[in-house]
């Protein structure tokens, strides 16, 4: 069975890419650096950043692609391999890591989704914002600094006290 992956270009894609060691908290522990070169592939490589938000041990994205453009593999290779090469190596790797000369910093593979329609976006959205709060990190999705949430409150895209008192049963898409 051969993995396929969507190719549209201009896309909108939501990503989650995960630690190697999900017990970490090494994506906060170095935000500034990830920060760094996600806006350094974002030079070198466009997209639009739609939503984002940095846990301690994964990443939720969404990214919208120029319009002549469908490889955002590339960027994530970009993203994950130059952050690595910032870091001390002091990662456990496992055999297969050795052997292939891999750092062992993060998963090899990353989930993604193409964006369907408006509803969809609303929905990957809202997920990601409200994601440290179904974590456990914050009660408040605003108290999370590590997100974009931030820059859609000063936008006035979403009030300062959204999904506060939610029940996490709700379906993301209801609360907007």
């Amino acid at each position: 069975m051969q993995y396929r992956r969507a190719d549209i270009c201009g896309g909108t894609y939501f990503f989650t890419v995960n630690l190697e060691e999900r017990n970490k908290t090494l994506l906060v522990d170095e935000f500034d650096k990830l920060r760094m070169v996600f806006n350094d592939v974002k030079k070198r490589h466009p997209f639009k950043l739609d939503a984002m938000v940095v846990l301690p041990e994964h990443i939720h994205a969404m990214m919208t692609l120029p319009p002549n453009d469908n490889d955002f593999a590339k960027r994530w290779m970009l993203i994950k391999s130059d952050f690595s090469r910032l870091l001390p190596k002091t990662e456990k790797k496992n055999t297969s890591r050795q052997t292939k000369g891999e750092r062992g910093i993060w998963q090899r593979r990353y989930w993604e989704h193409l964006i369907r329609d408006e509803t969809d976006y609303i929905n990957h959205v809202n997920y990601i914002h409200y994601n440290p709060v179904k974590h456990g990190y914050v009660t408040n999705a605003i108290d999370w600094k590590y997100s974009t949430i931030h820059r859609y409150v000063d936008c006035n895209l979403l009030p300062k006290n959204w999904a506060e008192n939610i029940d996490d049963k709700i379906e993301y898409g209801e609360y907007v």
